[in-house]
């Protein structure tokens, strides 16, 4: 009976320290970080926009493996029957995106989203072709778009070993679920490092003041992988850490997936797409040559029927130009905060070769802001939406 009380009392403890571990990771608007002055989506995340899903495979293997898949659902049916409108832009093109061609020349994809590291693009390409010939409607189907989209995670992960598996894709989009979603050291962002510190998945949304008496959401998840200086509000983070070592690299990556349930062309989702490196600008402020730096962008407003016999009457009234504005500023907000909770959810990880990535430590971010006075800065602006 004592070792049965034992046992129960070093559960609970194990318990409590775990729980301690995983509270102790915050996300930006609890750290005290204010970004930007749009209204937040209910749960600040992708999935705000209705509809859609996402879901991770982490490996977190040994000492060496430390990589994963994150899978986006632009809704729960047949894309490649229901296909969606979409863009994707290229900042910096030092990447491995694939299906970027037949998305500029079409304006849909006709997949789901994954994301994962640069050498297994190929092994996700097979995946999601195989899924999209497997699903129920696609029995003649003979030529399929995948889109995937990667960061290189060699620095903790054992990259050569190409760990990723067929079965790791698959499970990533049975996973993917609607509602809030895991951020940090997950799915596609186990092994990735930003900043100087440990990245990973980030994910924020952002409402639109309103467009012909309509309001739409911007939502956008972030893989973070790219080194620089890091800037948070402004305040230079990197500069002012003169005490703790940080890993500053000037190569790496950042893959950006913007959804919206704004009705938006194709053509005006690219500019969407463009506006969220904007977002990305105020979180560093170097751009390296060896960056795959891509944004793709997709509306759920509508969908583009596989066959052409069923096209008619599907499209709604689009979006003008002259009312973007709005959304772009959504994007910008959106992006820069997803940047910062792929770092504040992400936790310390130690992999190949003893290479470590530490999370950043939040006591200092929150005193940082403090000391600079940018606890509420959106309370300070002299423009603001409801003003």
């Amino acid at each position: 009976m004592k070792k049965r009380i034992g046992l129960f009392l070093l559960l609970g403890i194990f318990n409590l320290a775990l729980a301690q571990t995983v509270e102790s990771r915050k996300r930006t608007e609890d750290v005290g970080v204010d970004v930007g002055y749009y209204e937040k989506g209910p749960l600040n995340s992708i999935t705000d926009v209705a509809g859609v899903l996402v879901g991770h495979t982490t490996r977190y293997e040994g000492e060496n493996i430390r990589t994963g898949v994150t899978a986006i659902l632009p809704h729960s049916g047949n894309v490649f029957q229901e296909k969606v409108p979409a863009a994707i832009y290229c900042f910096n093109s030092f990447g491995k995106l694939a299906g970027y061609t037949q998305v500029a020349e079409l304006g849909n994809i006709e997949t789901p989203i994954i994301l994962t590291n640069t050498l297994n693009v190929g092994t996700a390409i097979l995946a999601l072709v195989r899924y999209t010939l497997e699903q129920e409607g696609n029995e003649q189907t003979r030529s399929v778009n995948a889109i995937v989209g990667e960061t290189n995670d060699g620095y903790l992960n054992d990259i050569r070993g190409q760990h990723i598996t067929e079965k790791d894709i698959f499970q990533a989009i049975e996973n993917a679920t609607e509602g809030l979603i895991k951020e940090g050291s997950v799915g596609a962002g186990t092994g990735t490092t930003a900043l100087g510190y440990k990245g990973g998945i980030g994910t924020a949304s952002r409402v639109t003041l309103s467009i012909d008496g309509e309001k739409y959401t911007v939502g956008v998840l972030v893989q973070t992988n790219f080194g620089r200086n890091l800037f948070i509000n402004g305040v230079p983070f990197t500069r002012e850490v003169k005490e703790q070592k940080i890993r500053k690299l000037e190569d790496g990556s950042c893959m950006i997936v913007i959804a919206t349930d704004a009705p938006l062309s194709p053509r005006n989702l690219e500019r969407l797409a463009k506006r969220a490196f904007a977002g990305m600008a105020r979180t560093t402020d170097q751009m390296s040559n060896s960056s795959g730096d891509y944004a793709i962008a997709f509306s759920t407003a509508y969908r583009i029927p596989y066959s052409s016999q069923k096209q008619k009457d599907k499209i709604p009234d689009l979006v003008r130009n002259s009312s973007m504005t709005t959304l772009f500023h959504a994007v910008e907000e959106a992006t820069q905060e997803a940047i910062y909770n792929s770092l504040f959810m992400a936790t310390s990880v130690k992999g190949i070769n003893g290479h470590q990535a530490q999370a950043i430590p939040l006591k200092k971010v929150e005193e940082m802001i403090k000391d600079y006075n940018q606890y509420k800065i959106n309370e300070r602006l002299l423009w603001h939406p409801e003003r």
